[in-house]
C-alpha cells in the first residue's frame, strides 16, 4: 500500500539524534541529501477549499509532499469564480494559494464517488478537510469512517469554531471569526469604526496552524504507528492570536482598544505623516527614543520629564505624538529613510504592493514565485516565506485546471483501467478537465 510505503519513508527519514536518518552517517552522497524533501514520499488527500486549507497544504507541498486536491464537479474551490480579477478564465485569488497541487474532480453524493475518496485515503497519509461538522460524516467521509480503513491516516478537520459547542453548526468566514474573536474589536482608527484586515488573517492564521498540527501529526504517527485526529478552527486560531491583548484582560481585565498605526504600550510605535506618504517608526527602549529624538532634531524631548521611560511616554502620548507628527510632516519619506538609515531604530515605509515587489530586500528573499500556467502561461505568485539549508523547496508547479488530473490519479495512483474510468466520467462520478 503507498501510504504504507510512505510511513516506511518518514521512518526511514528520522533525525541523526532519533537513530538514523539521511547524512554522511547514513551513507548516502552528498548531492542525494539536498535534492532530499522532508515530504518526499507523504501523501495528502485535499478536501478543502477557499483560503485555511488551500494554504496549508500548499506549504506542505513546497515541502515535498504530494497533494491531490479534491474538487466539486462544474465549479471546483470556491475561489476559482472569486473575481475580479481573473487571468484568462482563471481566478488570481486561486492562483494565489494551490501550486504544486494535482486537481481530480469528484462527485462526493454519489456511493460511487464515496468509494473514490476512500480508496485514495487508503493509499495516503493525510486527510485534510474543511466541512461543516458532520457533513462528511453523513456521506461516509467522517474521521471514524476513514480511521476503519485507514488507521494509519492523519485527519486534520478545519472548521469555524470547533467540533462540537453551541456555534460549531455555523459556516466559518474569516470576517466572521474575526469578528468573534475580537481581532476586529482591535482593529481600526482609534475613534474610527472596527477594521477587517486587509488580508484574512484569521484564515492564514488557521492555515498555519494545521500546517504545523499535520506536521506534528506525522512525527506522532512516527513514534507510536498510528493516526490521529486534528480538531483546527478559525475561532481557536484567532483567539490564541491575540496573544498580549488577550492576556491584557485574563490577568488584570484591561479591555482592548483599537490604536490604528499605533501600539497600546509602546509610545513612540506607529505611523507617521511625512510630506508625501507615511513611515512607520517603532522605538522600544528609552535609548531608541533618544535617537529618534536626535534624527528629528528635537534633543529638548530627550531631557523632558514627561518623556524619560516608556511609561511615561505611554502616559503622556497624546502631547509627545503631536510634537513628532508635526516634524515628520516637514521632510519627505526618502529624506527621513535616509536619516533613519544605520541608526538602529526600527523603521520602514508605508509600501503599496507595487513598491513591496520592487522592495530589495523582497527580491532578495525570493519572493516572487514564477511559473508556467498550462492556459494562461507565465504567472508570478507570493513565493514561501522560509528557506532551508539543507534542501530547496520544491520546483513549483502551477496551479491546477478543474480536474485537470482526474484520469492521471484514477490510473496511476488508484490504478483503474480505463474502462471503470470511462464508466465513471459517462455517469458523472468523476470530470477531466477537457484539453482544447
Amino acid at each position: 500500500m503507498l501510504a504504507t510505503r510512505g510511513r516506511r519513508l518518514l521512518l526511514a527519514a528520522r533525525p541523526v539524534g532519533l537513530g538514523g536518518g539521511w547524512g554522511p552517517r547514513s551513507g548516502r552522497p552528498e548531492s542525494d541529501i539536498h535534492s532530499i524533501k522532508p515530504l518526499d514520499g507523504v501523501k495528502i488527500l485535499d478536501l478543502t477549499r477557499v483560503l485555511a486549507g488551500p494554504f496549508a497544504t500548499m506549504n506542505l507541498g513546497d515541502l515535498g509532499a504530494e497533494i491531490i486536491k479534491v474538487e466539486r464537479p462544474g465549479v471546483g474551490d470556491d475561489t476559482r469564480a472569486w473575481g475580479p480579477p481573473f487571468v484568462g478564465k482563471e481566478s488570481t485569488y486561486f492562483l494565489s494559494v494551490n501550486r504544486n497541487k494535482k486537481s481530480i474532480v469528484v462527485n462526493i453524493k454519489d456511493p460511487k464517488g464515496v468509494k473514490i475518496i476512500k480508496e485514495l485515503a487508503a493509499v495516503c497519509d493525510v486527510f485534510v478537510e474543511n466541512f461543516v461538522p458532520g457533513k462528511l460524516s453523513s456521506v461516509g467521509l467522517g474521521y471514524k469512517d476513514i480511521d476503519t480503513i485507514a488507521p494509519h491516516i492523519i485527519y486534520c478537520s478545519i472548521t469555524g469554531y470547533g467540533q462540537t459547542g453551541p456555534l460549531s453548526q455555523r459556516a466559518g468566514y474569516d470576517a466572521i471569526a474575526s469578528a468573534v474573536s475580537g481581532l476586529m474589536h482591535i482593529t481600526g482608527p482609534k475613534d474610527g469604526d472596527p477594521v477587517r484586515p486587509g488580508v484574512a488573517m484569521t484564515d492564514l492564521a488557521t492555515g498555519l496552524y494545521a500546517y504545523g498540527a499535520i506536521m506534528a501529526g506525522l512525527l506522532q504517527r512516527q513514534k507510536t504507528g498510528k493516526g490521529l485526529f486534528i480538531d483546527c478552527n478559525l475561532l481557536s486560531s484567532q483567539v490564541a492570536c491575540l496573544t498580549h491583548v488577550a492576556a491584557n484582560y485574563l490577568i488584570s481585565q484591561k479591555e482592548a482598544e483599537r490604536w490604528g498605526t499605533a501600539h497600546g504600550s509602546i509610545v513612540p510605535y506607529q505611523a507617521f505623516k511625512t510630506k508625501d506618504g507615511y513611515l512607520v517608526v517603532g522605538a522600544g527602549n528609552d535609548q531608541q527614543f533618544s535617537t529618534v529624538c536626535k534624527i528629528l532634531n528635537l534633543p529638548e524631548l530627550i531631557k523632558d520629564s514627561k518623556y524619560k521611560t516608556n511609561y511615561l511616554r505611554v502616559k503622556n502620548r497624546k502631547q509627545l505624538i503631536k510634537i513628532l507628527s508635526l516634524r515628520f510632516e516637514e521632510e519627505l519619506t526618502s529624506t527621513w529613510l535616509s536619516l533613519f538609515e544605520g541608526s538602529g531604530v526600527p523603521y520602514g515605509p508605508i509600501n503599496n504592493i507595487k513598491s513591496v515587489f520592487a522592495e530589495p530586500q523582497v527580491l532578495h528573499n525570493g519572493l516572487i514565485m514564477e511559473m508556467q500556467h498550462p492556459s494562461v502561461g507565465k504567472i508570478s505568485v507570493p513565493g514561501p516565506a522560509v528557506r532551508y539549508s539543507q534542501f530547496k523547496i520544491a520546483e513549483a508547479s502551477p496551479p491546477p485546471l478543474l480536474g485537470q488530473h482526474t484520469i492521471h490519479i484514477l490510473k496511476e495512483v488508484l490504478k483503474y483501467d480505463d474502462k471503470a474510468i470511462g464508466e465513471l466520467l459517462s455517469a458523472g462520478v468523476v470530470t477531466q478537465h477537457e484539453t482544447k
